[in-house]
């Protein structure tokens, strides 16, 4: 039990892969562990990365499934006594086009990308080492729907005392809204990706605020950021950035250097911390 290790979870293509290579070859001196959902497509990845003399090493992970999330709590603590930096990077979105009812998307959505975040959270953050960083990938999606959410509802959501058990239950609310087919009239923005990114930013300001009380000391740190609008399947070929451009940022705020005290519990773009 030895070593440093970082997780990426989401990570056979798109920014996932990209932000493993980035850590990679920015000298991380440990194993980097790519997660996915399939088997094949993770250990291909992981192979991609072997041949340019990296150290990855591949688990499978599915985020909507909690059990799955502790199978590689087990697999970490056994393997290297902890966890030093937790990449929260797979998500979905549905295509514009999507034939499915926006209740069912807004279901789907918010289960992988705030519920699973959060599950993945609630697995291995009791298995963080000190000076851990924390780094979820949101979008620039979520500031914009926010802005379009009621001024009630962006009260609720810009609340610096709000609770996870708070925020579960607006996410909640929205889904059920989406599936009644009334959440505009409640005052949601019409975007399933955009509530669910809204989710995990406002988690991410939670979950800091957290770790300053229950790990104090500790030095960990744990920030949300946007990596901006990416060329990967999900995001499509005409957006502006490389999946390499795509994660600077997660890679920075993953290699913040041991002593730093900032930024914590922000929202960034570009490097930068931008105000929620």
């Amino acid at each position: 039990m030895s070593g440093k290790v970082a997780v990426v979870t989401g990570a056979n293509k798109g920014i996932g892969l990209a932000v493993v290579r980035a850590v990679c070859e920015a000298g991380f001196d440990g194993d980097v562990v790519l997660t996915a959902r399939s088997e094949q497509l993770g250990r291909e990845a992981v192979q991609q990365i072997r041949a340019a003399g990296h150290r990855a090493v591949f688990h499978q992970l599915d985020i909507t499934s909690k059990s799955s999330a502790l199978e590689l709590q087990r697999f970490l603590k056994n393997t290297y006594g902890g966890l030093d930096v937790l990449i929260n990077n797979a998500g979905i979105a549905y295509k514009n086009n999507a034939p499915e009812p926006f209740g069912e998307q807004a279901e789907v959505t918010m289960r992988t990308n705030f519920w699973g975040t959060l599950w993945v959270c609630q697995a291995l953050f009791p298995i963080l080492k000190p000076n851990a960083r924390v780094v979820n990938v949101s979008s620039f999606v979520s500031k914009r729907s926010l802005d379009k959410c009621s001024p009630e509802l962006q009260a609720k959501l810009r609340d610096p005392a709000i609770t996870e058990e708070e925020l579960c239950s607006l996410m909640n609310e929205f889904v059920a809204a989406a599936k009644r087919g009334d959440h505009e009239s409640k005052g949601w923005a019409n975007t399933a990706y955009g509530i669910s990114k809204v989710g995990v930013t406002v988690l991410s300001m939670i979950q800091a605020r957290t770790l300053t009380k229950t790990r104090a000391g500790e030095g960990i740190l744990l920030n949300a950021c946007n990596p901006g609008w990416v060329r990967t399947d999900m995001a499509g070929q005409s957006a502006d950035k490389t999946p390499e451009e795509g994660a600077e940022t997660p890679v920075y705020l993953a290699l913040l250097p041991e002593g730093a005290k900032e930024p914590h519990g922000r929202f960034l773009s570009d490097k930068k911390v931008e105000e929620w």
